[in-house]
Formats: C-alpha cells, sequence, structure tokens
C-alpha cells in the first residue's frame, strides 16, 4: 500500500493525538474528536485514507452498528479491518476508524443514510450495502422517500457492487440504478413506510403477515426482485441452494436478517459462508446493544431502540415475563420529537410490569396510558432498577438514555 502525502500523514496523526486525550481525560471515545481534527487540517483525508482500501459502506434506518460490526468479524478472516465499530457514522468518524488502522486492507464503514452519497463519492467503495428505510429523526433527516431517491442518484453510473435487502421497496428502489446488485430476502416485519410504490406513487400488494413475502405495485411494473439470498427461519440460503444454520449469540429475526445480509457481503469480498460463519457466532454484543449487566441481584438486558421499527424488533427479543424498563430522551442525536411514540404499538406490554423513565418519561407516559398498558413512573432509571426485586429484567432505550444507561455501567460492550 502506497506512503499517504506528508500532509495527510500529520493530520493524521494529530488526530489519533486528539482521540487519544479524549478518551484519556474521559471526554468520549475519541471516534468523532479526531476526525474532525485530522479534516481540519486536512479536508480529503478521507480520500486519502481510502484509497487503496477494499471497502464496504453500511447503510441503513436500523441494524447499521451490528451489520457492520458482523461483516467487519467476517472479514478479519482475510486480514486486517479498519472499522468505526461504535456508530460514530459522518465522515469525522470514518477518518478516525481509517486513521487508526491506515495498514489494513479492508475497511467497512456503516454510514448514515443521509450521508451516503457524499461519502461513496469520497471513498469511491467498492462495495455497498443497504437494509431498510423507515422513519427516523424527521426533525433532522429528510424524508425517506427523498433519501432513497438521494441513493438512487448516488449508485446510478458507478461500478460499486450493492447488496440490498429486496424485502424493503424503498431500498430496492434506491439501489435499483446500480450497475451490479446481490439482493438479499433478509425480511422487512416494519411496513408502515411503504404501503406505496416509490416508483409510480400506486399501491403495493403484499402477503399480510409473512415476513419476506413477495410485493408488487398495483399499477406499474415495480415489483420485488428474484433474491440471491435468503433468510428462511434460522438458516441463510445461498445463490446455490446450500442451507446455513445462523446459530448467533445476538437474539432475535432483525439479527439474522443482519447475518445474511454479513454473509451476501462477505461472499462479495470472496469469502466463503463456511469460512464467514463462525466469525459471525462469536459476535455476542454491539456497542453494548444485548449486552447483561448485573446489579444486586438485577440481571438486565440492554436494548436500543431508536424509532418504531426499532422498537418493533426490540420487543422480539424481550420476555413476557420479564418485568421491563423503558427510556425515551429527545436530546439532538435523538431528534427532538416524540411524536413517533404514536407509531409503536405497544398493547404487547399489557400485562407486564413496566416502569418508564427518561427525559420524555412523560410522553411515553401519556402514550402507554393510551394504549391501555399499565406502567409505574420513576424518575430514573437507577431508582427504577432500586423498585424492582432481584431477577432477570428487559430494558429498552432511545439513543442518549441507553448511551446514559452504559455508562452507570462502564460502558459495557
Amino acid at each position: 500500500m502506497s506512503q499517504l502525502p506528508l500532509r495527510a500523514q500529520l493530520a493524521s496523526a494529530l488526530g489519533r493525538t486528539a482521540a487519544t486525550l479524549s478518551r484519556a481525560t474521559g471526554r468520549g471515545d475519541g471516534s468523532v474528536i479526531g476526525g474532525r481534527v485530522g479534516l481540519l487540517l486536512e479536508p480529503d483525508l478521507l480520500r486519502k485514507l481510502a484509497h487503496e482500501k477494499k471497502l464496504a459502506l453500511v447503510s441503513a434506518t436500523n441494524g447499521k452498528t451490528t451489520t457492520t460490526r458482523l461483516i467487519a468479524s467476517a472479514l478479519q478472516e482475510l486480514g486486517e479491518v479498519a472499522t468505526n465499530a461504535f456508530g460514530a457514522n459522518m465522515p469525522a468518524g470514518h477518518v478516525s476508524a481509517l486513521s487508526s488502522n491506515k495498514a489494513a486492507p479492508y475497511g467497512v464503514l456503516e454510514v448514515d443514510e443521509k450521508y451516503l452519497p457524499e461519502v461513496l463519492d469520497t471513498t469511491e467503495a467498492g462495495v455497498v450495502v443497504l437494509m431498510n428505510l423507515s422513519r427516523d429523526q424527521m426533525d433532522r433527516a429528510a424524508e425517506i422517500w427523498l433519501l432513497a431517491q438521494k441513493w438512487r442518484r448516488a449508485l446510478a453510473g458507478r461500478p460499486a457492487h450493492v447488496i440490498a435487502n429486496c424485502d424493503d421497496p424503498l431500498v430496492t428502489w434506491g439501489a435499483s440504478t446500480a450497475a451490479r446488485v446481490t439482493w438479499v430476502a433478509g425480511g422487512q416485519r416494519w411496513h408502515e413506510d411503504s404501503w406505496c410504490c416509490p416508483e409510480c406513487g400506486g399501491p403495493l400488494d403484499r402477503a399480510e403477515g409473512i415476513v419476506n413475502a413477495d410485493w408488487a405495485c398495483r399499477e406499474c411494473t415495480f415489483s420485488r426482485p428474484e433474491p440471491n439470498w435468503i433468510l428462511d427461519g434460522e438458516d441463510a440460503v445461498d445463490p446455490y441452494g446450500h442451507r446455513w444454520r445462523l446459530d448467533l449469540q445476538l437474539p432475535g429475526t432483525a439479527n439474522r436478517s443482519n447475518a445474511v445480509i454479513a454473509l451476501a457481503t462477505a461472499a462479495a469480498f470472496g469469502l466463503e459462508p463456511q469460512r464467514a460463519l463462525p466469525r459471525l457466532r462469536e459476535v455476542k454484543s454491539v456497542a453494548g446493544r444485548y449486552t447483561t449487566v448485573e446489579r444486586d441481584g438485577r440481571v438486565m438486558k440492554l436494548l436500543l431502540a431508536k424509532n418504531p421499527a426499532g422498537w418493533l424488533e426490540a420487543f422480539d427479543v424481550t420476555r413476557p415475563d420479564r418485568p421491563i424498563v423503558l427510556s425515551v430522551n429527545a436530546q439532538g442525536p435523538d431528534g427532538r420529537d416524540t411524536s413517533w411514540l404514536w407509531d409503536v404499538d405497544y398493547r404487547i406490554l399489557a400485562g407486564r410490569h413496566v416502569y418508564v423513565t427518561g427525559e420524555r418519561r412523560l410522553d411515553l407516559a401519556l402514550r402507554l396510558d393510551v394504549a391501555g398498558v399499565g406502567f409505574i413512573l420513576v424518575d430514573s432509571f437507577g431508582q427504577a432498577v432500586s423498585a424492582l426485586p432481584p431477577g432477570d429484567i428487559d430494558v429498552i432505550a432511545n439513543y442518549t438514555a441507553f448511551q446514559s444507561i452504559r455508562t452507570e455501567f462502564g460502558r459495557a460492550v
């Protein structure tokens, strides 16, 4: 691999120093400030760091941090991998990730949906992974149809190999201008943002109650492509019809979907499933997600849910016999608007012991009350835990609430 120009070397080194100081002083993990310093000194640093690397960009509304981790774990079978493991998914985070392991021949970068066109243009990544699109942070991000349209424009005419979830009509539309696409039937449980055809606006016909059913527009030719890879229950089915039992440590249907997409991505790098799968099975926690922590005999499973689709998947891995703590904030990274809470069907929690906390606990309490779900309102996460008897507890929190809970337990990962 050729050496970076001197200015880029200096910018990269100073960025790493800033990141180290940030960690040492307890200000953060350094994954953003290091990149910002580097880009300030060399605005074209990301392009230079990405040059000659075999890169995959991973973008979605939900699951991109986990899928990035799974892909990076698989590709370690081929060599060193530079990756933004903790979700700093904008250009500053990408600079930090690539700068921290400049010698790695491979890179796997989680990318914010809005930034994907810019990052693809800058890095000229060879592989792009597109998983799902649903409403999220409407006060910050563009409307999701506009995001899909930006993806279409960014991919048109590029040689990148796209790995796309064909069960999501918006993702299919966004990926369909790419020169080469591997279609994955990864499933889509949340349908509320994809009842209309993004091509013509007509109604989409799809079978209810089937996770990866065919879909088609009633008024034009837009329809679900034939998948190359399929998630079928506990198995991934490859393009040759071979079945691979996943046997993940990560729980839930969503993570099996993430895993089959990771296998398809690994295959795009020339890595066979029999070599990739053992790496995927080693992953049991991702940036605190799915971690189990203990305090005074209370064993808590930590789950992150940032939007309606994410809450639906989080409910899938909770246990109805356990009490559950829900925590919601509305800081900048969460989105200030909490109206999305009304799109979540909380009736699944009826009959459980539900504790509600977080900065916007009153918003969530009102939503639960309307849904007919009983709850106990508490001032803090610690108060909720103290009020519960020893035993297993499920915890679901949105982004900043989740990070606050992680901090209480020493940022368990």
